[in-house]
């Protein structure tokens, strides 16, 4: 999708959240923006070499869109980075911040921050393959591994060694255990001064800043400091966020879309993947939170749960829900 505006994609981003950011979800974030950066869930390196499914599948519709590799074998990311970029991804990102046991277990995600010079050799590994941007996603620090020389040293490791000139960095270390990847995203303190300070002394990095981001008001505060902002569960409990996106933070002149809009916007998504044997509830469950504060939001939620996984669910089961916020507004406005 071509730049309408001097800002690259990484200004602002929705992370990549295992179980939610699927392809139907982010061809419906895509009908809100087109501007911001999409992420897949993260996809294992031993998924796309041993998997039996398609597990490097997107639409054309969702450019920008930016593979999120879990894996810590150079050669096997290697392997997939290319495959990823002959499939047309526009980014592949490491993953070095995901913190549950599983993902320890498979020698990846935060745990790798212990092991800057392996990530290095990581990101050096992908890079000499593929021509598209290798980014790192990671935490400020692991268990007792927090200090800011502890965070400066792996970036300037990963930077110099591997060649990365792009992080996300989630401003909360990652205990790796005694708290589960939940807790891991609310019990540790957030400390944006911190990521402010990693990009003040490593100035020549493009640098992101996620974690607890609910508002674009709070995104172009930190946009002061940083070069882009990632949002995770507000983009997605609160979707209705993202249609303002491309105005208030790439300063584009799109009229503004409504809610409505959007979903009927995705109608064609839906019959299209209707026709391939999709579950109306595969797509829905990704679109209840669009009207989060508006008259009806409750009566669509609940339809859409009720009646969306029932067998031969079509379209007509959205349009009725649709109908019900429009009947709450109705109301409301003659109240």
């Amino acid at each position: 999708m071509p730049q309408t505006t001097p800002f690259s994609a990484q200004r602002f981003s929705v992370a990549p959240m295992l179980d939610w950011t699927d392809r139907h979800c982010r061809h419906f974030h895509r009908l809100m923006t087109g501007q911001t950066l999409l992420y897949t869930e993260m996809v294992t390196t031993g998924a796309i070499i041993h998997g039996k499914g398609d597990y490097l599948g997107f639409g054309d519709a969702e450019h920008p869109v930016s593979l999120q590799l879990g894996g810590s074998n150079p050669a096997d990311l290697a392997h997939c980075a290319k495959l990823a970029e002959e499939r047309g991804y526009d980014e592949i990102n490491l993953n070095v911040g995901c913190p549950s046991d599983r993902v320890q277990n498979g020698m990846f995600g935060a745990c790798l921050m212990g092991q800057a010079s392996l990530v290095a050799d990581c990101i050096k590994a992908m890079r000499d393959v593929v021509s598209i941007p290798v980014t790192v996603k990671t935490r400020i620090g692991i268990d007792e591994q927090d200090s800011y020389e502890f965070l400066c040293d792996f970036i300037r490791q990963v930077s110099e060694n591997g060649g990365c000139d792009t992080f996300i960095i989630h401003a909360r270390k990652a205990w790796l255990s005694g708290l589960s990847p939940k807790e891991n995203r609310e019990i540790p303190p957030l400390d944006y001064p911190r990521v402010y300070q990693l990009k003040r002394d490593f100035p020549q990095l493009t640098m992101a800043i996620n974690g607890g981001i609910k508002t674009l008001e709070e995104a172009k505060t930190h946009l002061q400091f940083m070069d882009g902002v990632m949002v995770g569960r507000e983009a997605y409990q609160n979707p209705g966020l993202l249609l303002n996106v491309d105005r208030e933070l790439f300063g584009s002149d799109a009229p503004l879309k409504t809610g409505p809009d959007i979903i009927r916007a995705l109608y064609p998504y839906i019959e299209a993947e209707l026709s391939k044997g999709t579950y109306l509830g595969h797509i829905t469950r990704h679109i209840l939170g669009l009207f989060q504060g508006v008259p009806g939001a409750r009566q669509f939620r609940r339809h859409l749960s009720e009646n969306a996984h029932k067998a031969g669910a079509g379209i007509d089961v959205v349009e009725q829900a649709l109908q019900m916020v429009a009947q709450q507004q109705e109301t409301a406005t003659q109240a």
